[in-house]
């Protein structure tokens, strides 16, 4: 019944069946509806196609490719791809597919292809948002617990005296990816909730520290 959830839910139950490549507790149902909801948040204030954005939402992660492979950077393309097979078959024309790929491909933060259309602003600020904030410290946390990694190194949790690793330690990963990406919202929309959820994260992070005993060190 996921498909109720989204506008246009006879294309969405369509494409759902396509949706996953390789399902985690980072990437699954509740991530597309998060990010939908962040979407439609979005779309409210700034207008967009909604046909286009429900098929790029759903299809944005249907190619999996860990985030510690080399090859994690043409994930975006190889589901854009994959989205183009999808959508014609469905018979969409070529100029509407062509929206969707480009909107799945722009939406990587590892692809780092700029989005051109509103369409691509709004889903990578969309996805991004889900990535932040509260919900964006458990997808870090349980990310790094998948592939066994420590909180944080026991005696330099900040990185002060050695190079950030956040495949090692998941703290280091606010520091390499986290804290920036509040700097890199398309819209205007997007830029205002991406403040709101970043204060949260350096919530957490000072906290965190100031638990530890490192806080102000």
């Amino acid at each position: 019944m996921l498909h109720i959830h989204f506008p246009h839910p006879t294309l969405a139950q369509a494409i759902l069946p396509y949706a996953f490549d390789a399902r985690d507790g980072a990437h699954d149902e509740a991530h597309l509806l998060r990010v939908w909801r962040n979407v439609a948040q979005i779309t409210h204030h700034e207008g967009g196609d909604t046909e286009i954005l429900v098929a790029a939402t759903i299809l944005h992660d249907c190619v999996w490719i860990d985030k510690a492979s080399p090859e994690r950077g043409r994930a975006s393309s190889l589901a854009a791809e994959q989205a183009n097979k999808v959508l014609s078959v469905l018979g969409w024309p070529n100029d509407r597919r062509s929206q969707v790929c480009h909107s799945i491909e722009a939406h990587s933060f590892s692809a780092g292809i700029p989005p051109i259309s509103l369409e691509a602003k709004i889903l990578q600020d969309a996805d991004r948002l889900d990535a932040i904030g509260w919900i964006g410290i458990a997808r870090c946390l349980y990310l790094a617990g998948t592939r066994r990694a420590a909180i944080y190194h026991f005696e330099d949790p900040t990185a002060a005296r050695r190079k950030p690793d956040d495949i090692s330690y998941a703290l280091d990963h606010f520091q390499t990816k986290l804290f920036g990406l509040a700097d890199k919202f398309c819209t205007a929309t997007g830029r205002k909730l991406a403040a709101q959820r970043s204060v949260r994260l350096h919530e957490f992070y000072s906290g965190l520290l100031d638990e530890l005993g490192f806080e102000g060190r």
